[in-house]
């Protein structure tokens, strides 16, 4: 006889009720009394709570297998890590610092007096400045004597005696975070596969560096099959207009074996991950050829198929080794939080362990004075600060990390990642991605992009990038270019302009106040953070903006006219002004440029004519 049983019944009086309307129908001369005293009853009361409780576990497992609806806070961060997301525990502050020192003058001939670079001082990496129990870390070296247009140094006169020069003043600005550094030691015998430690701290922030006991450096990756990771030079020359006078540091991507992957198991621990290969078995140094991919491994015809990372293209078989017979010493970050965001003018104590001067054999007297006058000040608030992810942040951005899948796929991915280049390499302060204009005998190449880029000088002028940043951004961006893209690297023209104005002032109005009022609303205009590449210029818009000014009556004229020539400071780029203008809008060229006002305190001209 078949029976008809029913499977979705899924809390306490559902299956109550599916087990009396079973046993009336199967059973009614076996059983009859339903009432909540009898025996009958309480057997199946007890099923249906039995039932009820294994529909429960079964309901959350699934739903804890689900990013959108998982609770239980381990689930999320495991979740969150299967899709590439590394959920915070903490967030820290951030704040510009701005560091002092005073110089001695010395002579250089005919009365003149420099700077004596001799006394100046290298404030190290990884030096902390603190107020109220807040520490902030600056994480890159402060040399007081190079100044480049990506590390300027501000001088001047400090004391005189008179009228000459006896001390200047040097000023410097660094980027820094709240964070304490903080040291721990794992010490390893025999290798063993995919060996993990913990760290357990409240509010870790990040992994600063592992050295072992011979002082190799193991490098963090992503994930273990990722072998090649980047690797920042130190660009000695820095000063070589020839060797990249706007790039910090050189860009090249190396290829590791020591290596690990962290991963958070809850807010207070940090679990690392290392290799599996013996150090003495690595098969990591292999070139890829026809020899060795593909056919030639043991993987086969059965990788052919396969979907190859650019970062770990043979699938090497030991992801990285594992430590053996070492003392790993790990440093890490701790810190941020709400409390971290300190208000203006605090941050005045710095630990001098780190500092140094550059030259020896200095001034005993001299020296002591000058060390004693290195000053730091943040003229902003730090802001920033705040906890780690709550349970629907990590939902969310896991979800959103799914989606972007970190690939550049579309012209845009190329443009995003080009402005996000870690500044230490060069900073791409414009940038626009186009497909190559084609000429009536030639062939689309739908693979090949023209990336043009622009710079900015130490005065925060448009500048064309030098060769090694342009390598940089090269090397930068092949970590996310899809192996069939080919992406040319080129320099925008920059268009620099001058704005002649003539306006009618109403009565009772201050001409000069409302004349410099007009200036300024241009100046924001012309803003360069405001403009991109390809951008035109709306003249409608500026008759309308000085048209609002307080006491203008009316816009007579607003004349827009080219500034070229570098022997006065201009880009060496004609352009036709009057035809590219067209309705009153003022049109780039076809190859991809930016208008610049180049020069905003003499390149706009106002007029005030009579009534």
């Amino acid at each position: 006889m078949n029976k008809d049983i029913k499977y979705i019944n899924r809390d306490f009086s559902d299956f109550r009720q599916r087990l009396i309307e079973y046993t009336k129908t199967y059973f009614p001369n076996t059983y009859n009394d339903f009432t909540p005293t009898s025996p009958g009853m309480m057997f199946m009361e007890q099923a249906a709570y039995v039932g009820d409780v294994l529909s429960f576990y079964l309901d959350n497992q699934l739903q804890e297998n689900f990013t959108q609806y998982a609770q239980q806070t381990n689930n999320l961060y495991e979740l969150a890590y299967m899709f590439g997301y590394k959920p915070k525990t903490t967030t820290a502050a951030q704040v510009t610092i701005d560091f002092f020192q005073q110089l001695p003058a010395k002579s250089i001939g005919g009365g003149n007096v420099a700077p004596d670079y001799d006394y100046a001082l290298t404030v190290k990496e990884n030096t902390t400045v603190s107020s109220n129990g807040n520490s902030f870390l600056i994480q890159d070296k402060l040399d007081f004597s190079i100044s480049s247009s990506q590390d300027p140094t501000e001088v001047s006169v400090y004391q005189t005696a008179g009228g000459v020069p006896q001390y200047y003043l040097l000023k410097k600005s660094r980027n820094a975070i709240s964070a304490n550094i903080n040291s721990t030691t794992f010490s390893f015998t025999d290798p063993q596969p995919f060996t993990t430690v913990n760290i357990t701290s409240p509010n870790i922030i990040k992994i600063l560096d592992i050295i072992d006991s011979d002082g190799n450096v193991w490098y963090e990756v992503d994930h273990l099959g990722q072998e090649m990771v980047i690797d920042p030079i130190k660009n000695t020359n820095i000063n070589d207009p020839n060797s990249g006078k706007d790039v910090p540091y050189l860009l090249r991507v190396k290829k590791v074996q020591r290596r690990f992957s962290t991963k958070f198991t809850s807010n207070n621990n940090l679990q690392l991950q290392f290799g599996v290969g013996n150090p003495n078995n690595i098969d990591e140094e292999i070139t890829p050829n026809p020899n060795n991919v593909g056919l030639g491994l043991p993987i086969k015809k059965d990788k052919l198929t396969s979907a190859y990372s650019p970062t770990n293209f043979l699938y090497t078989g030991t992801y990285g080794i594992a430590p053996s017979n070492t003392t790993l010493t790990v440093r890490y970050l701790t810190g941020g939080g709400v409390s971290s965001n300190v208000p203006a003018n605090t941050l005045i104590n710095i630990n001098t362990n780190n500092v140094v001067f550059n030259q020896i054999n200095l001034n005993p007297t001299t020296s002591n004075y000058i060390f004693n006058s290195l000053a730091s000040n943040n003229p902003t608030a730090a802001s920033g600060g705040k906890g780690g992810d709550t349970i629907e942040e990590i939902r969310q951005n896991t979800l959103m990390l799914v989606a972007s899948q970190q690939r550049s796929v579309t012209a845009e991915d190329y443009l995003i990642r080009s402005l996000s280049m870690p500044s230490d390499f060069g900073s791409v302060s414009k940038a626009y991605i186009e497909q190559p204009k084609l000429t009536d005998n030639q062939v689309s190449t739908i693979e090949t992009l023209n990336l043009y880029v622009l710079t900015q000088n130490s005065l925060g002028q448009f500048d064309y990038p030098s060769n090694v940043l342009k390598n940089n951004l090269r090397t930068y961006l092949s970590q996310y270019r899809m192996i069939g893209d080919n992406i040319e690297i080129r320099d925008a023209f920059i268009i620099n302009i001058g704005v002649n104005f003539e306006i009618i002032v109403s009565p009772n109005s201050n001409n000069n106040e409302v004349l410099l009022n007009c200036i300024n609303v241009i100046q924001d205009y012309f803003n360069r953070d405001k403009w991109q590449i390809n951008q035109p210029i709306m003249l409608r818009d500026i008759y309308i903006m000085l048209d609002k000014v307080k006491g203008v009556q009316t816009v007579k004229s607003v004349n827009v006219e080219n500034k070229a020539g570098t022997t006065l400071g201009y880009s060496p780029y004609a352009y036709d002004i009057l035809g590219a203008t067209q309705n009153n809008i003022i049109y780039p060229s076809l190859d991809p440029s930016i208008f610049e006002l180049r020069y905003p305190q003499q390149d706009i001209k106002g007029r005030v004519s009579p009534l």
